[in-house]
């Protein structure tokens, strides 16, 4: 009969907690980062000209067409041997926001590809600046309509988060491989570090469902 004792792996929590800190932190960061990065992208290949919209795009069809673990080996492995040798922690972080930033991109595009003409019109009309037009007019609006993808690409990214651990990354996966190592109890170490990725990712969407409409756009 098989026993499980999940008292050996709590009694690790300061090792949990330690991974837990780390991966909030790199989502926080990442979060971010990637949606400013996707939301300057996105205005790129809208209205930047051609060389900038080729550069963008082959940026984000570069980093979605690839494995997120390719693009992290890169950062942390790769770079060196170009002289830029990164810590664990920023590695991860721009592997995260440069991943996405990508996939923001797009869905940031969608949004502001389906503002109505009239609007932009009326904005116009008020002499409006393009950058007044762009900040004030399109992308609170775009950002409404399009959140629930981007919260949704975000808690993907956190959950991406565990693959860091492959370049001894301290998050949650990391400390899971480490107390199973010690302790012998692979299932009861995983199972609490699941429960530990479902409840954050719970956590993560109601916290942005919350600010979104209250500090990043104005729902009606």
């Amino acid at each position: 009969m098989i026993e499980f004792n999940f008292a050996v792996v709590l009694a690790q929590w300061p090792m949990l907690l330690h991974g837990l800190v780390l991966t909030v932190a790199l989502t926080a960061a990442s979060a971010v980062l990637g949606a400013l990065l996707g939301t300057a992208c996105a205005w790129a290949r809208l209205h930047g000209n051609a060389i900038l919209k080729w550069l963008v795009g082959s940026y984000v069809e570069l980093v979605r067409n690839t494995p997120f673990i390719i693009q992290l080996f890169f950062i942390f492995f790769g770079l060196p041997s170009l002289g830029v040798r990164l810590s664990v922690e920023l590695a991860c972080v721009l592997a995260m926001v440069l991943n996405l930033g990508a996939y923001a991109c797009e869905i940031v595009r969608a949004g502001l590809q389906a503002t109505p003409k009239g609007q932009l019109e009326a904005a116009l009309s008020l002499a409006l600046t393009p950058w007044q037009v762009f900040s004030r007019v399109v992308l609170p609006p775009a950002l409404q309509r399009i959140w629930p993808a981007l919260v949704s690409q975000i808690i993907i990214v956190m959950l991406g988060s565990a693959v860091c651990g492959q370049i001894s990354a301290e998050e949650m996966s990391q400390a899971a491989n480490l107390i199973s190592s010690r302790t012998f109890r692979s299932f009861e170490s995983y199972i609490v570090v699941t429960a530990a990725y479902l409840a954050l990712a719970i956590a993560l969407r109601q916290l942005l469902n919350w600010v979104g409409p209250r500090f990043i756009f104005f729902s009606r």
